[in-house]
């Protein structure tokens, strides 16, 4: 089964074919600045243990005429890897949102569209863009089942006690307001992972996503318990651009006392707090190298990213009443040494001991960086979202054949 897998965001498209239920990656590829004069495509293809990479910048005003691009590139003779669009017979679309709708991976019909529309003040910044994505994948692959992934799903195990918020009960009967969590289908499948390798079906785990968005979950025996995300992304821990958790007062002082519209505040919060507000950089990468040479904002920002990390670790390991593992993924946790060693430190009292050398070592897959006395697993899990997108697909259209 040829499953492709579309991640839209508000500017940009993901993708990756992959071949199920072998879960062979043929292409990938990233459609960029979509709108802007500089839009560009890098497409790859892997055949056996060749690949080909192909970078073009072109005018891409839309993410119809992006995925046009695309579909051209899946049938090129140069680089193409199949030989009309209808050999796709499954699209997997990310979608950010579900609300208390859509608790489960759905194949995507009018009803479930209409459904989708109605979410999108709940995600503004993310399903719009994710609509759009359906909207042209069903034109240009007119044959393939169309089928929804939501990043909400997997957290919604959570019980009512760590989901709820302490606001008026009609807020949350009426309009939904509530904790969603994101990240789901990255916490999920490296979960899953960690599980395998601990053979411990039961296992108590902590999944820590750390990318450009952050954010962690307290996961039992499969099923999440709590997570650092809320109503929206924007909530728990310091991210690139975004501001974490914060005293609702810092908005009311904003806007009362410093002249800010809401706009400004959501901008503020969303685009330019975070890693860039502390330092003028949103990337891990910059923010260290500003480090390494002294910069005190740097050194700070970095010991206020590890350090929510930290209480969280805590926090999570009283929900979960004991631990098997922590587990590192996403671009920073996977690759930033310093990160996993100021986030796993002075956690000896829970067990967590990280071994330096370890941690400083890099290897492909999953691996331990915890010292052979460390009682509870610390782990690197590299995550694949995209896979995890093909095989919920791919298990859900089995199990309704």
């Amino acid at each position: 089964m040829n499953i492709f897998v579309i991640n839209s965001g508000s500017s940009s498209i993901k993708y990756q074919l992959i071949r199920m239920p072998e879960a062979r990656l043929v292409c990938s590829g990233l459609v960029e600045r979509i709108g802007m004069t500089n839009a560009s495509i890098n497409h790859k293809t892997i055949k056996g243990i060749e690949e080909k990479i192909l970078k073009e910048i072109l005018e891409i005003d839309d993410h119809a005429a992006g995925l046009k691009e695309v579909a051209r590139l899946l049938i090129d003779k140069e680089v193409g890897v199949i030989s009309n669009p209808d050999e796709i017979e499954v699209v997997g679309h990310r979608v950010v949102h579900g609300g208390d709708i859509f608790t489960a991976t759905t194949v995507i019909n009018e009803a479930v569209k209409t459904e989708l529309k109605k979410l999108f003040p709940l995600g503004p910044l993310h399903l719009p863009a994710n609509y759009t994505g359906i909207i042209v994948a069903e034109k240009i692959f007119e044959k393939a089942i169309q089928v929804a992934v939501f990043d909400t799903a997997f957290h919604q195990t959570m019980p009512p006690k760590a989901f709820r918020y302490a606001i008026p009960k009609e807020l949350y009967t009426a309009h939904s307001i509530r904790a969603y969590g994101f990240h789901g289908t990255s916490h999920k499948y490296v979960s899953e992972k960690a599980t395998e390798y601990l053979q411990k079906p039961n296992a108590k785990i902590i999944t820590i996503h750390l990318g450009n968005g952050c954010s962690m979950a307290a996961i039992d025996a499969g099923k999440c318990l709590d997570t650092s995300m809320g109503l929206g992304p924007l909530d728990g821990l310091i991210m690139g651009t975004r501001s974490g958790e914060i005293d609702p007062t810092v908005i009311f002082h904003l806007v009362n006392q410093l002249g800010y519209d809401i706009n400004q505040v959501d901008t503020l919060l969303n685009k330019k707090s975070g890693l860039l507000g502390l330092t003028g950089f949103s990337d891990m990468r910059d923010v260290k190298t500003a480090e390494a040479k002294g910069d005190e904002d740097a050194i700070l920002a970095h010991q206020m990213y590890a350090y929510r990390i930290r209480k969280y670790i805590g926090a999570y390991t009283a929900v979960l009443n004991g631990l098997d593992a922590i587990v590192f993924t996403a671009g920073v946790g996977e690759n930033d040494e310093l990160t996993r060693k100021l986030s796993a430190s002075n956690l000896e009292w829970l067990g967590i001991e990280l071994d330096p050398e370890k941690n400083n070592t890099r290897i492909k897959g999953i691996h331990e960086i915890n010292t052979t006395q460390s009682k509870v697993k610390i782990l690197i899990v590299p995550t694949n979202e995209e896979l995890e997108i093909a095989q919920q697909c791919f298990m859900l259209l089995n199990t309704a054949i």
